[in-house]
């Protein structure tokens, strides 16, 4: 009987897959990999039409893998694919190693970077649903024990039903620890809006740059490295841009396939991105696959229901491409974009300047005049507390003013409201007559 090693960072990957191999797919299993300390040791693929329902992977193709882990020296097996409690327990049995599915190597990863007691428990009550499954593997040995007549019967059965019996313990006790900290939380967050501060979420692919581009606006000291899931705790700050402050809140990052339980148990990570006026959605500029990155982060937005906020996309690392200098490409079909380098710091202040025009916090001043005629305008600005000086004139009135851009356009669309636009860009429409 083959007991599981708790060792084994020498890894054997194997890459299922239906069609043509998608490489991207197979580099960022790599990555995850490495990521959770693994060293490749090498790969093998597995062209598989019709998944084998005891080991997913053919008898012939087993044979492959078990010689190549041989070869290679390779003690443990990672499978880029979600397996079946028995599916892994077979395979650990042919292959004589320990075997980690993806979900398995994702829940690796996150118990190794949670660092807040909330981050710890999330990944806990993960990781425990995921091994509910699969508790049988942990008492091989009692497999050995004799039973069926009177008198002969070990406590394999006892002693996995007092088992079974804890876990199921330990999971109603974190949940109820991790109701207690949305609470706070939520409280907390409905301060922040009593406050009337807009919510800005960073999100988007892991090793985007979030974390990295969080410091660069708020001067945090937020962990930030160059691998995937660096952050899975929530980190708030209150940040002040030309004009207006906004909350900002880095989250964390988003994956193909990301396990459903993660999803759930990261709800408060999550909510951030929920309940937030506008979310960030960080691309990896220098990404070739990064059209594809956006749509799957895209399809997480969907699925915990944030995909109705308004979008600001931030090309981050244009320090990496060549010929690419920071803009704000303000007028695109479907959301407005950014380019910049959280790195060196370049492009931040057009990024400002998006935020409040896409939350219509942007601010504009300037000295207008108004004739007689105008009067009902010039009380409209009054009432806003936009006039910051007055000159009267035979002909009407200079004013000196200071008001939301988006006031500014909503009042230049109305009567007499043409005086207003000296203050607006050329690209925004003159009103009517």
């Amino acid at each position: 009987m083959f007991e599981r090693s708790r060792k084994g960072e020498n890894a054997l990957l194997i890459q299922p897959h239906a069609g043509p191999l998608d490489e991207s797919v197979l580099e960022e299993f790599q990555e995850l990999a490495r990521s959770a300390g693994a060293t490749v040791a090498t790969v093998v693929t597995a062209r598989i039409d019709r998944p084998n329902a005891a080991t997913l992977i053919g008898s012939g193709k087993l044979e492959e893998v078990l010689a190549a882990a041989e070869a290679s020296g390779a003690d443990l097996i990672l499978v880029n694919h979600t397996l079946s409690p028995g599916q892994e327990r077979n395979l650990e049995r042919a292959l004589q190693r320990r075997v980690v599915d993806r979900t398995g190597l994702i829940l690796d990863i996150f118990a190794q970077r949670a660092r807040s007691h909330e981050g710890k428990l999330q990944v806990e009550l993960a990781q425990l649903k995921h091994m509910a499954t699969r508790l049988v593997r942990g008492w091989t040995h009692l497999e050995r024990q004799r039973g069926g007549a009177i008198g002969l019967r070990g406590p394999g059965e006892t002693q996995l039903e007092t088992d079974r019996r804890l876990l199921q313990k330990r999971l109603e006790q974190l949940s109820k620890k991790l109701d207690k900290v949305e609470v706070q939380r939520t409280q907390m967050r409905r301060a922040r809006m009593k406050g009337e501060l807009p919510r800005v979420a960073l999100v988007g692919y892991t090793n985007a740059g979030k974390s990295t581009l969080f410091n660069a606006l708020t001067g945090a000291e937020a962990y930030a490295d160059d691998k995937l899931f660096a952050t899975l705790d929530p980190t708030v700050r209150r940040i002040d841009l030309p004009g207006c402050s906004v909350v900002l809140a880095d989250t964390v990052g988003f994956v193909r396939d990301l396990p459903h339980d993660l999803v759930a148990a990261f709800r408060s990570t999550l909510s951030e991105a929920r309940d937030a006026d506008l979310l960030l959605h960080v691309v990896d500029a220098a990404d070739p696959l990064r059209t594809e990155r956006i749509a799957q982060v895209d399809a997480v937005l969907k699925e915990i229901e944030a995909s109705d906020i308004p979008q600001l996309l931030v090309f981050n690392k244009i320090d990496r491409l060549e010929d690419t200098a920071p803009r704000y490409d303000r007028f695109v079909e479907e959301r407005p974009r950014v380019w910049i380098s959280a790195r060196d710091s370049l492009g931040l202040d057009l990024l400002g300047e998006a935020i409040g025009q896409v939350l219509g916090l942007e601010r504009v001043t300037g000295r207008i005049h108004l004739p007689s005629m105008a009067a009902r305008l010039r009380g409209q600005l009054y009432e806003l507390g936009a006039v910051r000086a007055e000159r009267v004139e035979e002909d009407g009135w200079w004013l000196d003013v200071d008001m939301a851009h988006a006031e500014a356009s909503r009042m230049a669309a109305g009567p007499g409201g043409h005086a207003l636009m000296p203050l607006l860009p050329p690209d925004v429409e003159p009103p009517l007559g």
